[in-house]
């Protein structure tokens, strides 16, 4: 074992306090999927986005930002960049039982349609694409407001293909405005493998014909992200614009709780992508820098499972959304319409 590897995230700034964090809220984030996927399969949840192999990505990036001051459009898989950034779990749990309390949506999108206004996460809707351009516009105003916030923007593979994405980078680089595009690609756009979607053997190869730096990670890396991410950050902050990072990683489980992934990927590629499960790798390293160790495991494994039973029996608890509310912030209410029936 080399000293750089000992050391690598104390050389990026990381404390070891700091990646135990990262670890626990990785490890809690799958806990959290683990039981609302069997909730959905129990019939008691209605609707499951698995983030399985997308965890280092969204940690990595969200240990860069500053919790309600930067302003984070999220991928949907990113559940444990959410977790890192203050959203507790009861807060999931309320959101994946839609119930009235749900701080994302009060109970009335699917689940892993994140948003949460006090932490300034922006909320996103089943069709993607169109939140990656409203990401550049907060930049925008960001810039012309002379803040110092940066705004991360994240979308898949199969976004990335889409119009939406191409006009906000074409955009953002022009004006320079600051924010960070990630790319998440675990390889597949709910079945559509990457071969059948671009010509490119990397979407950050893209980035060039923006104007902007491309950079390509390891997504199963959590501090490879990271550094990636910190930098990113660093730069779109000092007013040098936005910057492009693709993180390839794997995806473990089905698109959804409506799919499956046994009709397009053979078991020799679902078991090849287990061994590049991020919470594994990153097992290991902190068990190379002597930060992990069984009963470790162990006490962690029992907090968080009673932190995310607790969640469960919380939200379990909590009302349903009452029909009268079902037009809220959908239509205008009474109170902000005019005398004459108009705004």
């Amino acid at each position: 074992m080399s000293v750089q590897t000992v050391l690598y995230h104390r050389q990026l700034g990381l404390s070891d306090d700091d990646v135990w964090h990262m670890y626990r809220t990785m490890r809690l984030s799958r806990l959290l999927d683990d039981r609302m996927w069997l909730m959905n399969r129990q019939g008691i949840g209605h609707f499951a986005v698995p983030g399985h192999g997308h965890e280092a990505i969204a940690i990595g990036y969200a240990a860069t930002l500053r919790p309600g001051h930067d302003w984070l459009v999220p991928h949907y898989r990113d559940l444990a960049g959410l977790i890192y950034l203050g959203v507790t779990p009861r807060e999931i749990m309320v959101h994946y039982l839609a119930k009235a309390e749900d701080v994302m949506s009060g109970g009335r999108q699917n689940f892993a349609h994140w948003g949460h206004p006090r932490l300034r996460i922006k909320t996103i809707s089943s069709p993607q694409g169109p939140h990656v351009p409203q990401g550049v516009g907060i930049a925008y105003a960001i810039k012309l407001h002379g803040g110092d916030e940066i705004v991360w923007i994240g979308f898949g593979d199969g976004t990335s293909s889409k119009g939406d994405v191409h006009e906000a980078m074409n955009f953002a680089a022009i004006h320079k405005t600051p924010c960070v595009f990630c790319c998440e690609n675990n390889g597949y756009a709910i079945s559509v493998p990457v071969s059948k979607q671009m010509a490119v053997e990397n979407v950050a190869d893209r980035a060039a014909g923006y104007g902007m730096p491309g950079i390509v990670v390891d997504g199963t890396n959590v501090l490879e992200v990271y550094a990636a991410a910190k930098e990113a950050v660093e730069r779109a902050r000092a007013g040098e614009g936005p910057t492009f990072i693709e993180a390839k990683c794997e995806r473990l489980y089905p698109h959804t709780s409506n799919d499956d992934d046994r009709h397009y990927r053979s078991p020799e590629e679902r078991e090849a992508a287990k061994q590049r499960d991020p919470i594994i790798r990153f097992r290991r390293y902190l068990q190379e820098v002597d930060l992990w160790s069984e009963e470790k495991e162990a006490e962690l494994e029992a907090e968080l499972l009673a932190l995310v039973e607790e969640a469960i029996e919380y939200a379990m608890q909590r009302p349903d959304p009452r029909p009268e509310d079902a037009a809220r912030h959908v239509y205008a209410d009474d109170a902000i319409v005019g005398p004459d029936g108009y705004l």
